[in-house]
């Protein structure tokens, strides 16, 4: 008999769901826990392997009879921006954006709630409650950040300030070869900065800074209109039944 070594993640299957994208089909996940001081290698084993990370879980899709979820990662070195995207480059080069350890707080959640309401009102993530959020900011056993985009403050000469309101969030992990976008928010009163496809550009750019290939943008469901936006960032792979492979649009 062999004995699977104590420190070998251990994986689960979930019972069968309706899908969230795809009308009429059912979803499975198979997950693992991410813990321990070797937690950051197994995320970054995982997420190559087309996993994504929920707090101190890793998941993937393992459904019966659909295979339209693909991971998708961005090659960040070799990416140029296109016109529109430079447009929306230049549209928010006001913005004042730090980067954090991940910790949560009432203004983060306060714009997550404003975001989830206007966009995600029937999603699995509606009902989250403050202390919802709180845990899926810092139940990280891996390195992760906050960045926080705000307005610059146009009375800072009065008020003393030199920032304004937030108006986006990202929640990121720093990996051995890039960044994964774990979750994503914003204002959705400021819908003509195109802050979502802002947020990826920073991403693509920090990644570069960092001298890494891969910004992972999580799954694109062939067939689901409302993730055809991550097929636009060029060039990018797709983890196939072969490995990883370049997409071609």
């Amino acid at each position: 008999m062999t004995h699977q070594p104590v420190q070998s993640p251990q994986f689960f299957l979930t019972a069968p769901s309706p899908c969230p994208y795809l009308e009429g089909e059912f979803e499975r996940k198979v997950f693992t826990h991410l813990v321990g001081e070797k937690a950051g290698d197994l995320n970054d084993l995982l997420t190559q392997g087309g996993f994504r990370r929920s707090q101190n879980i890793a998941y993937r899709p393992a459904c019966e009879t659909c295979r339209a979820c693909v991971s998708v990662r961005i090659l960040a070195q070799e990416f140029r921006p296109t016109r529109s995207m430079r447009r929306i480059i230049n549209r928010n080069v006001d913005l004042v954006v730090n980067e954090y350890t991940a910790e949560p707080s009432s203004e983060q959640y306060s714009l997550f709630r404003t975001y989830l309401d206007a966009r995600h009102r029937k999603g699995g993530m509606s009902d989250m409650t403050v202390l919802d959020y709180a845990m899926m900011v810092e139940d990280s056993h891996v390195e992760t950040k906050i960045i926080e985009y705000r307005l610059p403050d146009p009375d800072s000469a009065f008020t003393g300030k030199s920032v304004g309101p937030l108006i986006a969030v990202a929640l990121s992990d720093v990996m051995g070869d890039g960044m994964s976008m774990v979750y994503s928010f914003f204002d959705p009163d400021y819908e003509d900065r195109s802050l979502g496809t802002y947020m990826i550009l920073d991403h693509i750019e920090r990644t570069r800074r960092l001298g890494q290939p891969h910004v992972y943008l999580g799954y694109w469901v062939s067939g689901s209109r409302k993730m055809d936006y991550k097929t636009k960032f060029q060039p990018q792979e797709h983890l196939c039944a072969r490995g990883w492979e370049r997409y071609q649009p």
